[in-house]
């Protein structure tokens, strides 16, 4: 099985594809890891990508493909792969076509003011824990460590309004595209826990196993 994860920024992926990784044995292919791993490599993909980082680019959309259809094609992917992060709009989505089958899109939808104060009122520690202000009663301290708890310099509400604005306009017409394939998916990620969220979705992946 094959899928693609589509989701914004805050809507809970990395929680869901951890719960769809453990039950189901997918291989996660996150677009990211895929260029550090070429990039700290020094493959020559790797460091085409990084010149287009390094200038301040995007990473155009055909080096971007040419990654994933690398891992996809060399790597070994088990029983499956789970892609979160890519296609992130519909030419890259056309491209993946041509050199893989996708069984189903998996998109998690979640309301724009909610994923506002998900992000914004996100707090990080150094050593990976990450908490909501409307937990912490007022603490500024890691419950796991004790180290002091910090925003990301990104995590305000201007800038996450752009990334959302942006993952509506180039991300978003991704699902359409699944949709008229008759292999979308869109569960509720904004109501009830993460754990019920991943019910939802595991009825439906189990359902297209059967």
């Amino acid at each position: 099985m094959n899928i693609v994860l589509l989701g914004a920024p805050g809507a809970g992926k990395g929680t869901q594809a951890a719960f769809i990784q453990n039950k189901y044995g997918l291989t996660h292919i996150a677009t990211g890891d895929i260029f550090r791993a070429n990039i700290k490599g020094g493959t020559p993909i790797g460091k085409l990508a990084k010149s287009y980082i390094d200038a301040g680019k995007l990473v155009p959309d055909e080096v971007t493909c040419e990654i994933v259809k690398d891992r996809l094609v060399n790597g070994e992917v088990g029983k499956g792969f789970m892609l979160d992060g890519f296609p992130r709009n519909v030419f890259q989505a056309e491209e993946l076509d041509k050199f893989a089958k996708v069984d189903l899109c998996v998109n998690i939808d979640v309301d724009k003011a909610l994923l506002m104060d998900r992000i914004c009122g996100r707090r990080m520690c150094s050593c990976g824990a990450t908490y909501h202000v409307s937990t912490l009663n007022g603490a500024t301290t890691c419950a796991k460590c004790g180290q002091p708890l910090y925003q990301r310099a990104d995590d305000n509400p201007e800038t996450v309004g752009a990334r959302l604005d942006t993952y509506e306009a180039q991300t978003a017409p991704v699902a359409n595209y699944y949709r008229a394939q008759g292999k979308l998916f869109t569960v509720d990620g904004g109501s009830g826990t993460p754990e019920q969220v991943f019910a939802a979705i595991e009825s439906e992946l189990d359902k297209y196993l059967k």
